[in-house]
């Protein structure tokens, strides 16, 4: 067994330990009284952003964000049920009601903490391009970006395109529905870049190693993601902050880190 599953293991005992038994649900919190009476938490994750959400080749949900909400959902001592939606569609469906929480990659954002209440962050990411590009691959400012004749693709309601249109104006930008789009565009040479994530623009040099992307060396920004949630249960909110105190302090986010951001061992799962 390699290592970071055995660290997994091991740190998973420690943890059922201390939360063996899941707090009552207060009847006056709407989120946890659904959860606890129907023994299910649905998590919203859009499936298409490696290494926090992607499809196997059998057709699995897999990622960091996936291992996280089936840790949370065994505290909580209740069924996962993964809600599989394009990126700009999950805070609609949050508040629509059509899941408890959002777990997809998601920065937090004033403009999102508007809509939702998050907790974490469970990971600090920042903005990144990935390109065939090597020129482009050694930027330093975002600025270096803003020119005209420059054609760039990023995700549909992202930050990546809030970060596009307020300091690259002047480029050229195309909006997608998924990085597998954005990518291809970018393998095409339909776009220069793709602006992202810094985590998947690595990981998308790992699944297409023989395709010449690159990506930076370092993010241009930081930016903490974080669990996407319906405002109104404070009791829901404090609940999964409890967890994630838990998985921090006993090891594992770090294990899962090292799983999916390092170790690159799962990549053999994927197409």
């Amino acid at each position: 067994m390699p290592r970071t599953m055995t660290r997994i293991l091991i740190v998973l005992v420690v943890f059922f330990g201390i939360f063996a038994t899941a707090p009552a649900a207060d009847p006056t919190a709407p989120t946890l009284a659904r959860i606890a009476k129907s023994g299910e938490l649905r998590v919203g994750t859009s499936g298409a952003q490696p290494p926090f959400s992607v499809k196997s080749k059998e057709g699995k949900l897999i990622g960091y964000e996936i291992d996280l909400a089936m840790l949370l959902a065994e505290s909580m001592g209740v069924k996962l049920t993964l809600v599989e939606k394009p990126f700009p569609e999950l805070l609609s469906a949050l508040e629509k009601g059509e899941v408890d929480a959002v777990m997809s990659g998601m920065t937090m954002t004033l403009e999102r903490n508007m809509r939702a209440a998050f907790v974490g962050p469970y990971i600090v990411s920042g903005k990144s391009i990935l390109t065939k590009d090597e020129t482009l691959a050694r930027i330093e400012e975002a600025e270096q970006l803003d020119q005209s004749q420059l054609k760039l693709v990023a995700l549909d309601k992202s930050t990546s395109q809030q970060f596009v249109e307020q300091l690259m104006p002047q480029a050229q930008l195309t909006l997608t529905q998924s990085y597998d789009e954005a990518i291809q565009m970018v393998l095409d040479d339909k776009a220069a870049a793709m602006v992202a994530d810094f985590p998947i623009c690595v990981i998308s040099v790992l699944r297409h190693a023989d395709k010449g992307l690159v990506t930076l060396v370092e993010p241009l920004t930081l930016e903490p993601i974080g669990i996407a949630v319906a405002p109104g249960d404070a009791l829901f909110v404090n609940l999964i902050e409890n967890y994630l105190s838990a998985l921090d302090g006993t090891g594992l986010l770090d294990a899962l880190e090292l799983k999916w951001f390092e170790d690159g061992s799962w990549l053999i799962q994927v197409p």
